[in-house]
């Protein structure tokens, strides 16, 4: 049975907190005596309250008010010292608080989600860190998972500042349908997408946060810049993590070997960082290359202080929050007045009864199980490497959420629908325009039309101007494929220098 904290003995301490967390002030080395006086009375304030969600489920309720009281008191009172007392952390006093908040209805204590996965404990816990404290004790396996990164606490690891407000305010109004659309990609996917970044002791909120940010659950995003998947790896990036090309198939749109690749590369850089999430997320963002030399001529200053987050660009300031801001709300909605939907992504997989693309299925379907934005995307997301207007033949196996396994039996094996979904599909294939007869051989070879081939061996020269990407370059040429130049200038990755010249292939 869950214990219910009336929500007035919490307002007011958020109020002071939040003021706090939104310094920023980084985190301090060798503390002071003073100041670990006010670490011990925060760490006391603590498990006070603790002890009085205790009382109350005891059914000691004035006690477990007074106990609650005392403890908020106390910690009100330490976090004002704090703000007042030099090398004292205040986002330690706004961690802490954030942990009191969602142990207020008693979720992580009666364990729920909990599964029977065994993992490792307290890694890492130092006497005196939040992260070490009863909390971590209280926390069932499976959550840990949800909420630990490299043996802390999510909560402490994240600066609940300006910018990350600003971010959770974007999430709740403008990108709300954005957001949602998101959890219901994910849950979908998660099956395939959550085992990597667990193996790899990564929490899921992370996934989730950088997946929303990214593309937001569609698998086959692609951007400007040429940053492809569910996790938009760069090409050259994602070939160091081996997501290469198979039988023309982009490995990048594939969601368990990109979370995969994603999990190795956040591993890497968080080693790279010191365990510095702020950082890791900048140079996924912004190249590892130029956040290591700004750290590095930067030594112990974090992503916001002034002489780092004055040479980020402007979609890496949002980036970083914005994936933040995801994370905290994929674990705490109902802190923000957020409900999640419900969403059930169990595997499930269907044998074609008779040939059918996924645009038919998705016809044929339509708003089954109360999806009523029809199943389309989940079906492109679970099945990357199938055209959704490639007809698939008899016999065939398509992933599906298990919840779809009876209705497409209902629904697309025989009657009116699947006779309306082939006849709209055979509309749409007699409207699409066929290559000229001469030049269909030429175009099952090719990446770019026959009319616009590059001439054998011939180049020329082109320099490199100001917003240029290789995606761009290419487009301008009418011929040129992005990886052929890569491969022509010797290029490793896609990064290009103003000035710098390249050789473009001439078109004919």
């Amino acid at each position: 049975m869950s214990v219910r904290i009336p929500r007035p003995f919490l307002i007011l301490p958020l109020a002071i907190l939040a003021g706090c967390a939104s310094s920023g002030a980084p985190r301090s080395g060798k503390a002071t005596p003073e100041v670990n006086a006010l670490y011990d009375r925060m760490n006391q304030a603590s498990k006070g309250y603790e002890a009085s969600i205790d009382q109350a489920r005891r059914g000691d309720t004035p006690e477990a008010d007074r106990t609650r009281k005392q403890a908020l008191d106390q910690l009100k009172d330490a976090s004002a010292r704090c703000a007042l007392t030099a090398g004292c952390d205040q986002q330690r006093f706004a961690a802490v608080f954030d942990r009191l908040l969602r142990l207020k209805d008693g979720s992580f204590i009666e364990g729920e989600n909990a599964d029977d996965t065994e993992q490792e404990g307290e890694a890492g816990a130092q006497p005196g860190d939040v992260a070490g404290s009863v909390a971590i004790g209280s926390l069932p396996q499976a959550q840990r998972s949800v909420t630990m990164l490299k043996g802390q606490q999510f909560s402490d690891l994240m600066v609940m500042n300006g910018p990350v407000k600003a971010a959770l305010e974007m999430w709740l109004t403008q990108l709300r349908p954005n957001l949602m659309d998101a959890y219901v990609n994910y849950q979908m996917m998660r099956y395939k997408m959550w085992p990597a970044y667990k193996k790899a002791d990564l929490p899921e909120a992370l996934l989730f946060g950088i997946m929303a940010k990214e593309s937001g659950g569609k698998v086959h995003a692609v951007s400007r810049s040429g940053a492809s998947g569910p996790l938009q790896f760069m090409y050259a990036t994602g070939l160091r993590f081996g997501l290469s090309n198979d039988g023309g198939f982009d490995q990048r749109f594939d969601p368990t070997m990109a979370a995969q690749a994603n999990a190795e590369y956040i591993d890497e850089q968080l080693g790279v960082f010191n365990n510095n999430l702020e950082l890791t997320l900048a140079a996924y963002n912004g190249g590892e290359g130029r956040m290591r030399r700004i750290a590095a001529a930067n030594p112990g200053a974090g992503f916001y202080d002034p002489q780092i987050y004055g040479q980020m660009s402007a979609e890496t300031r949002d980036y970083v929050p914005m994936v933040l801001a995801a994370a905290w709300l994929f674990l705490h909605p109902d802190s923000y007045h957020l409900t999640w939907p419900k969403v059930d992504g169990d595997a499930g997989e269907i044998v074609l009864k008779r040939p059918a693309s996924i645009a038919e299925l998705t016809v044929c379907l339509g708003s089954a199980q109360g999806m009523s934005e029809g199943w389309f995307r989940t079906l492109r997301n679970l099945n990357p490497r199938l055209d959704p207007q490639m007809s698939q033949p008899v016999g065939a196996r398509l992933a599906v959420p298990k919840q779809l396994e009876k209705a497409y039996a209902t629904s697309c094996t025989d009657g009116p629908w699947p006779i309306l979904a082939s006849d709209l599909h055979n509309a749409v294939k007699i409207l699409a325009p066929a290559p000229p007869a001469a030049t269909s051989a030429a175009l099952a070879n090719a990446s770019t039309p026959a009319s616009s081939k590059a001439s054998p061996g011939a180049s020329k020269r082109y320099t490199v101007r100001r917003g240029d990407t290789l995606v761009a370059i290419a487009r301008k040429s009418s011929c040129a494929d992005v990886e052929d130049i890569a491969r022509m200038n010797g290029l490793k990755g896609h990064q290009l220098k103003v000035g710098q010249a390249l050789k473009v292939p001439v078109c004919r």
